[in-house]
């Protein structure tokens, strides 16, 4: 789907553009059972979701949001057939292959957050590429969470600031709340206004934990593959109609 093409189906959100999430991040949940309804193999639902997430970024793009955040691969995911694996790996290889000169035409920058261990070097080749060649776009920031777990990076940035704790650079008194969100792997981001799971679970499975403190959760029981730009702008004027007082009280 071409970026005209969204815009000329797409009618106008009814909000004002300062009401709108700056970041978005989604839990796309539920490639499996889609199939699965379908009478199709699981790994047909994964392939379908590459439609949602080229659709959904490039809409995001032209509202002009600062950054889409897209839960891929879980740390967790491992324990999933080999097959099954091994056709998830494919499928990002060919994604950051064929998207990107999508990415560069539409001034995307690509980033990538979660452990490289165990992610095949052709497809690390790829992301690597693709970032260097996106580095220095200016506009949505795509941000694809692999191998990414929210316990795994805490303990990350942990191990990050006791090793300055350790080498001098750093007091143990003078930790605070940014120099732990300075040592995680999202360092420089903004954090989610919004947080949207489909397939219709209730949890944030492991997903950004220290970072969507403050976020609004919408959930839809639509699984991924089935996500419409109609069901991202519905979670997007619903957003914009909440009353955010982030702990305070509304005057």
């Amino acid at each position: 789907m071409t970026q005209q093409t969204l815009t000329d189906a797409q009618p106008d959100l009814g909000v004002s553009p300062e009401r709108l999430p700056r970041h978005i991040a989604i839990i796309m949940d539920g490639n499996g059972r889609w199939a699965q309804r379908q009478g199709l193999p699981r790994i047909e639902g994964h392939r379908r979701g590459v439609a949602s997430v080229r659709s959904v970024t490039e809409e995001c793009a032209r509202l002009k949001l600062r950054q889409l955040t897209l839960f891929c691969l879980s740390s967790e995911n491992w324990k999933r057939p080999q097959l099954e694996l091994d056709f998830l790996m494919q499928l990002l290889e060919q994604y950051l292959i064929e998207e990107r000169s999508t990415i560069l035409e539409q001034n995307i920058r690509l980033a990538v957050i979660g452990r490289r261990t165990g992610l095949p070097d052709d497809v690390q080749a790829e992301m690597n590429k693709t970032i260097a060649l996106s580095r220095r776009n200016t506009g949505l920031t795509l941000c694809l969470a692999v191998n990414y777990g929210g316990r795994g990076e805490i303990a990350d940035a942990v191990r990050d600031i006791a090793a300055r704790v350790e080498r001098g650079e750093l007091k143990s008194g003078d930790i605070d709340e940014q120099t732990i969100a300075g040592s995680l792997y999202t360092a420089g981001m903004p954090d989610p206004d919004l947080l949207i799971r489909t397939a219709g679970e209730m949890r944030v499975s492991n997903f950004l934990l220290w970072q969507i403190s403050y976020a609004e959760i919408w959930v839809t029981g639509h699984c991924w593959p089935e996500f419409s730009l109609a069901d991202l702008h519905e979670a997007m004027r619903d957003f914009a109609h909440r009353d955010r007082r982030f702990g305070g009280l509304k005057e």
